[in-house]
């Protein structure tokens, strides 16, 4: 296949590309080096709009094919930032920045979709108009919801919008997707029991706040055994729990307990939300005490649009010879606001078999690069075929 070809000419230099963002990495809206580096790129490339400061530090350009008979546009993303993580893989290009790392691969994705718009840049065998997107803040700032509220889909007409993310623990270059809910939506919540602290050798004389919040940590966990339907995904999990005197024999005055909550759909994101109110506030009555409950909601269930979805998939199918079904997947992904605003999918490409994402040891696999650029490329040409 050219663009395969294409795209194995150009991997030495989209692996430098790479390499020196995850030298370089930067967290959230802070890809400052980065999207100066992408709007160079794009502009290098002769894409026809180069726009920066999209979603604060987004960078969005605009490549026009050979003809435009049907107005149609699509929107290809890739996301910049990097993990708050101190890297551990001793490569020679390892992260400069103490206390930042690409964990995650999003230096890959990035460098991906920037080979993709060199190529469509140089042939623009397709009908039509590709944006393609560089997003700041997916690692917990909702960068595509600011992209998204920046009105970024109605400047550029976006109709359908397309991105991808690099899967450990399956074979370079493969790809796996699903239709519907995919990523979880991903909440959090944030609980203050208060009682009357006092002496522990007079427990009769307080209102212990610690066996208030043991009692809730272990009541919330009844969400998912007995409110949901077996069926329906939800995770409750208590991940801190403090108090507010570290004595042995002191009963502290207050407890905080904090935690994240993940559904598969708007009923059981509201289901758990309800719940947990419901139930920190019942405990804290029973034991005479108060309590200040907190819920958060983060980024929305990612939801891929079927026609989108199967077309995403024959794409790969051309690509690599075969597409899996994706698993569901409990983590977040806040490619899901932009899937609220256009239809579209997400898919999973293959990468060897690495650490885990999130990782301090993880690396993104540069020989996943050929084929995660021609999905991209593929996307454009076969949904947009030339005129």
């Amino acid at each position: 296949m050219p663009v395969k070809n294409r795209f194995a000419e150009l991997q030495d230099e989209i692996t430098a590309w790479r390499r020196d963002m995850h030298e370089n990495p930067e967290i959230l809206f802070e890809t400052h080096r980065t999207s100066a580096l992408v709007a160079d790129k794009l502009k290098e490339f002769g894409c026809d709009e180069v726009v920066t400061g999209i979603g604060r530090t987004g960078v969005v350009g605009v490549i026009k094919g050979k003809s435009d008979t049907k107005g149609k546009v699509i929107g290809l993303r890739a996301d910049m930032d990097a993990l708050p993580i101190h890297e551990a893989t001793g490569l020679e290009y390892a992260s400069k920045t103490d206390g930042a790392m690409h964990a995650c691969g999003h230096d890959g994705h990035t460098a991906m979709l920037l080979g993709a718009a060199k190529y469509l840049s140089e042939t623009r065998n397709f009908d039509g108009t590709v944006v393609v997107i560089f997003q700041p803040a997916e690692e917990g700032g909702s960068g595509g919801r600011e992209m998204c509220e920046d009105g970024m889909m109605e400047r550029w007409n976006i109709q359908e919008v397309y991105g991808m993310h690099n899967w450990p623990g399956h074979p370079v270059g493969s790809f796996s997707i699903r239709p519907g809910s995919f990523f979880a939506a991903t909440d959090q919540f944030d609980v203050t029991f208060e009682g009357r602290g006092g002496h522990a050798a007079k427990p009769q004389e307080t209102v212990d706040t610690t066996v208030m919040a043991a009692q809730a940590v272990l009541a919330l966990q009844t969400i998912a055994a007995r409110n949901a339907d077996p069926i329906d995904q939800v995770v409750v999990s208590v991940t801190s729990f403090e108090t507010s005197s570290k004595a042995f024999n002191v009963i502290p005055q207050t407890v905080q307990i904090k935690g994240t909550v993940r559904t598969m759909s708007k009923e059981m994101r509201g289901l758990a939300e309800q719940r947990i109110n419901e139930i920190c506030n019942g405990v804290a009555a029973t034991f005479g005490g108060t309590v200040d409950v907190t819920y958060i909601r983060g980024y929305p269930v990612m939801v891929n649009s079927d026609v989108q979805t199967d077309f995403a998939a024959e794409v790969a199918k051309s690509v690599s010879g075969s597409c899996d079904e994706a698993p569901l997947v409990m983590g977040g992904e806040d490619f899901a606001f932009m899937l609220e605003e256009r239809p579209g999918a997400y898919i999973l490409v293959g990468n060897g078999d690495t650490a885990a994402v999130h990782h301090p040891e993880y690396n993104f696999n540069d020989e996943a690069i050929p084929a995660g650029c021609s999905w991209w490329a593929e996307i454009v040409e076969q949904r947009m075929p030339a005129a």
